[in-house]
C-alpha cells in the first residue's frame, strides 16, 4: 500500500517500530481485546474485535496518508512478535502533538514502553520538527506517568474528571515536553 511504503521505521535497542497492517488484526485483539489493557487507555473500546483492529488499521493509513497522524506497531527486534502501538496525533497549525501507548499485558514492566516512546519524542523533534508533545494517563494508572517521567516529561496539570469510560469519569494528569526542553535534554546526554 502507498501509504505506509513510505512510513518511517523507527528502531530502538529491542523494538522496530512500523506502520500497522492487516496481519497485525490477530495481535491487536488478543492484546488490545484485555480489558486490563482497554481500560487503562480512552481510546480502545471493550470488547475490542476484528472489525475494531481493522477499522485502526484503516484509520492509521488514512492519518499516514494526511499527515496528522504516526501511529507506530511495536515489535520486539529479537522475535518480530506484535507487542503494543504508540503514536503522535498532529497538530500542525501549533507544532504540536499528542502521544498515546500502550502494550499488551505480557510485556508490562520491562521498559518497552519507555524505550518505544523514547523513540517516537526523537521522531517528533527531529523529523516532524514539533515545538511540543504532550501525553496524559488516567491518574489511576501511574506507571504511565512514569514512562512519560522517565523520558523527561514535565508533568503539567491534572485534569479533574476530564474523560469518561465505562460510565465513570476520571482524571487525568498531563505531562509535555517543548522542543528546548528536549534539545537541553540532548545537550546532557
Amino acid at each position: 500500500m502507498s501509504s505506509t511504503a513510505n512510513f518511517p521505521q523507527l528502531t530502538t535497542s529491542r523494538l522496530r517500530l512500523r506502520a500497522f497492517a492487516l496481519a497485525d488484526v490477530p495481535h491487536l485483539v488478543a492484546l488490545a481485546g484485555n480489558y486490563e489493557v482497554a481500560k487503562n487507555t480512552l481510546n480502545i473500546p471493550h470488547p475490542y474485535g476484528v472489525e475494531d483492529a481493522r477499522r485502526w488499521v484503516q484509520l492509521t493509513q488514512e492519518n499516514i496518508e494526511r499527515q496528522t497522524g504516526y501511529a507506530f506497531a511495536i515489535e520486539l527486534q529479537a522475535t518480530g512478535e506484535f507487542i503494543g502501538g504508540i503514536g503522535l496525533t498532529v497538530e500542525r497549525r501549533f507544532d504540536r502533538a499528542e502521544a498515546g501507548y500502550w502494550l499488551g499485558q505480557p510485556y508490562w514492566g520491562q521498559g518497552l514502553a519507555s524505550e518505544a516512546l523514547a523513540a517516537v519524542l526523537r521522531f517528533g523533534f527531529e523529523k516532524l520538527a514539533l515545538n511540543k508533545i504532550y501525553a496524559t494517563h488516567i491518574a489511576e494508572n501511574p506507571a504511565s506517568g512514569r514512562v512519560m517521567l522517565k523520558n523527561g516529561m514535565v508533568k503539567e496539570g491534572e485534569l479533574a474528571q476530564h474523560a469518561k469510560r465505562d460510565g465513570r469519569y476520571y482524571d487525568l494528569w498531563q505531562y509535555r515536553l517543548t522542543r528546548a526542553e528536549y534539545a537541553a535534554q540532548q545537550a546532557d546526554v
